[in-house]
């Protein structure tokens, strides 16, 4: 039998799905409030403020990531080489799902441009530990530049998924075929194997 949510969970449950498919200024706490069935009082024991709900929900987010990362490791747990393409492919996955927004952390940036605002700094900061994840398995791998790869690789991410929102998930059919290419060109011993291509 499955857990019953908290009133907690189903704040960031409901707000989680708003703030992604909406964005964040567009919806209120009422709203979330109404949605969620929670008491006015109950929504303010769990979170003080809205700013407290949109940390939660980037939070929430980058747990999601992480996990990716997780099961790319998990998947080729002594090649980081496959690690590595495992989760660029794993990320071009979702980024054609019929639910893909974007980025929330560069959404969250977008809707918040003041670097003191708690879900600027934080999307910041999750972004930050995903890309130092990656510069760690290139690095794994035996990138001979490991932080440019990711750097690169992150440049390559960010710029794939606003072409996927601006134009379609069918306009990403060179996101790994480029990353294959900035992988061979810093790690000289890359040889992906057919099933991870």
């Amino acid at each position: 039998m499955d857990k019953k949510e908290s009133a907690k969970e189903r704040i960031l449950h409901i707000a989680s799905d708003l703030f992604y498919r909406e964005g964040i200024r567009a919806v209120g706490i009422d709203r979330i409030i109404a949605e969620s069935g929670v008491a006015k009082a109950s929504f303010y024991r769990n979170f003080a403020t809205k700013d407290d709900l949109v940390v939660a929900f980037l939070e929430q987010r980058h747990q999601r990531t992480l996990g990716r990362i997780a099961e790319a490791r998990s998947k080729f747990p002594d090649d980081p080489a496959a690690q590595l393409y495992e989760l660029f492919r794993m990320f071009e996955v979702r980024m054609t799902e019929p639910n893909f927004r974007g980025c929330p952390f560069m959404n969250t940036t977008v809707e918040f441009p003041d670097k003191d605002h708690p879900g600027h700094h934080k999307s910041r900061e999750c972004r930050l530990e995903t890309w130092r994840q990656v510069e760690q398995i290139a690095r794994e791998a035996g990138a001979t530049e490991p932080a440019e790869l990711a750097t690169q690789l992150e440049i390559l991410y960010s710029g794939a998924v606003m072409t996927v929102c601006l134009y379609g998930p069918e306009h990403s059919g060179d996101f790994l075929k480029t990353v294959k290419l900035l992988m061979k060109q810093y790690i000289p011993a890359c040889s992906l194997q057919e099933e991870t291509v």
